[in-house]
C-alpha cells in the first residue's frame, strides 16, 4: 500500500478552497496512514494536526444507529414496531397536504422509518414547538424535550412512502434514552465510546472548544468581511470563506440536547476508532465487540427496495448507492463509478467529514474538514476512488 496519491488529493484539497483536512485510514483494526494538510487556523496561519477537534454533524448518524442496533440485536426493539410505543407523542401525526390542509396520517411511523429515513419528518429545526422547547428548557432543554417537540410538526408524506433526508435520527436518539434508561451520551459513553478506547468525542463540545479547529463556510462571490481563499487554481475567485465560529448551527440547541443526528464533535483518529470497528463487522481494535457480524450484514443491506422509495434519495456524490439502516451502501458500481466494493458504506456530514466502510477487505476512512458547504459532491467520489487505488498500489 502506498498513499502518496491521498497525500498528494489532500494537499490539492486545501490548495484549492478547503482550509485543512485530516484523514485517518486502517486495515483490520491497524491505523495504515494518517495525514493532516492545510490550516486549523487560517486567519492565523497554524497548521492542521492530529488532535483537533471537528464537528462532525451527519457522520454522528452512524454512532446512532449503532447505538440502537445495539438494543435491537438484544431483543428491545423490532425494526417494524410503532415509535409510539416508545414516545407516545408520536400516537397520533399529521400530514399536510399539497393545499395545506392537515388530515391525519394512516398508517404510524415505525422504527424502521427511522432507521431508513422514510419516516415523513422533515428536517426543519425552527418550529415553534421546538423553539418553545428551548425557552422553557432555560438554556438545558434534554433531548426528550427536543424529541416530543418534533412530533409536533406536520409530516411531509405517508410514513414509509418516500425517502427524505430529516430529524429521523434525533428521534431514534430519543427511542434509545426511552429504551435504555440513559441519556442518550452517556449510553453511548458505556456501550461505544469507552469499549473501543474513544476518549475524544463528545456531545457537548463548550468545554473543548479551545481545541478545535476553526470552522468555517464558503460563501459564493464577494463579500467586504471575508477571508479571501488564496489558491493557485483556476477557482481563485470562485469564492470565499467566513468563519463562523465552532458551534454546531442550529442543530444542537444546548447543552444538555445530545442531537443523534448532528452533535459528536471529535477527533480523525478517536472516530476512526468506530469507523475501524464496523469494518470489522463490529469487533474493535482492543476486541470489545460493539455489534454482531449479522448486524452489520443488516445495517449496509439496501432498504430503499422500490421505485417510490429511492427517487428522493439522488444525490450526485450517491449515485449508485442504497440507503441501509443509516448509511449510503454501494449498490451499483457501473451507475456510481466507484472503484471500491459492494456493500461499501458510510455517511457524511455537512463541515466536511465523512465515513468510508468496507468490512469485505477490513478498511475504514474516516476524513474531515471543518467547512460548511463542504463540496461533498466534488471531494468525497474522488476521495473513495483515491483511497481505494492506494489500498491496492
Amino acid at each position: 500500500m502506498k498513499f502518496d496519491a491521498l497525500k498528494s488529493f489532500m494537499d490539492y484539497l486545501t490548495s484549492w478552497r478547503i482550509p485543512g483536512n485530516s484523514v485517518s485510514v486502517c486495515i483490520n483494526n491497524n491505523e495504515v496512514f494518517n495525514y493532516q494538510s492545510g490550516y486549523a487556523d487560517l486567519e492565523n496561519q497554524i497548521k492542521m494536526t492530529s488532535d483537533k477537534l471537528f464537528n462532525i454533524y451527519s457522520c454522528s448518524k452512524v454512532t446512532t444507529v449503532t447505538a440502537a442496533l445495539q438494543l435491537y440485536e438484544k431483543g428491545y426493539f423490532l425494526l417494524d414496531d410503532p415509535l409510539y410505543d416508545f414516545i407516545p407523542a408520536f400516537k397520533e401525526m399529521y400530514i399536510r397536504n399539497e393545499e395545506g390542509v392537515r388530515e391525519k396520517a394512516k398508517n404510524p411511523i415505525t422504527l424502521r422509518h427511522l432507521f431508513t429515513m422514510t419516516s415523513g419528518l422533515t428536517y426543519n429545526m425552527e418550529t415553534l414547538a421546538i423553539k418553545e422547547a428551548v425557552k422553557n428548557g432555560d438554556g438545558k432543554a434534554e433531548t426528550l424535550d427536543i424529541v416530543n417537540a418534533i412530533a409536533k410538526a406536520s409530516l411531509s408524506f405517508e410514513p414509509g412512502t418516500a425517502w427524505q433526508y430529516s430529524l429521523s435520527h434525533d428521534v431514534l436518539a430519543g427511542v434509545v434514552e426511552v429504551i435504555s434508561g440513559k441519556k442518550f451520551r452517556n449510553y453511548v459513553k458505556e456501550n461505544i465510546f469507552t469499549p473501543l478506547g474513544m476518549n475524544e468525542s463528545y456531545y457537548s463540545n463548550e468545554l473543548v472548544k479551545g481545541r478545535m479547529a476553526e470552522q468555517y463556510k464558503y460563501i459564493n462571490g464577494k463579500e467586504s468581511d471575508l477571508v479571501k481563499l488564496q489558491s493557485e487554481t483556476n477557482n481563485k475567485s470562485a469564492g470565499n470563506i467566513i468563519n463562523v465560529g465552532k458551534d454546531v448551527e442550529n442543530l444542537v440547541l444546548s447543552t444538555e440536547h445530545d442531537s443523534g443526528g448532528a452533535g459528536i464533535t471529535t477527533s480523525v483518529g478517536d472516530y476512526s476508532k468506530l469507523a475501524s470497528a464496523l469494518a470489522n463487522f463490529g469487533l474493535g481494535a482492543s476486541g470489545e465487540r460493539i455489534l454482531s457480524k449479522g448486524t452489520v450484514e443488516l445495517l449496509r443491506t439496501n432498504q430503499l427496495n422500490s421505485p417510490e422509495l429511492s427517487k428522493n434519495f439522488n444525490w450526485s456524490q450517491l449515485k449508485g448507492y442504497g440507503y441501509g439502516l443509516g448509511v449510503r451502501t454501494l449498490i451499483d458500481k457501473a451507475k456510481s463509478g466507484s472503484t471500491g466494493n459492494l456493500g461499501e458504506f458510510g455517511w457524511g456530514g455537512a463541515a466536511g467529514a465523512t465515513v468510508l466502510v468496507d468490512p469485505d477487505i477490513g478498511l475504514s476512512v474516516f476524513y474531515t474538514h471543518h467547512m460548511l458547504n463542504p463540496h461533498e459532491e466534488y471531494y468525497q467520489p474522488r476521495l473513495r476512488n483515491v483511497v481505494y487505488n492506494c489500498i491496492y498500489s
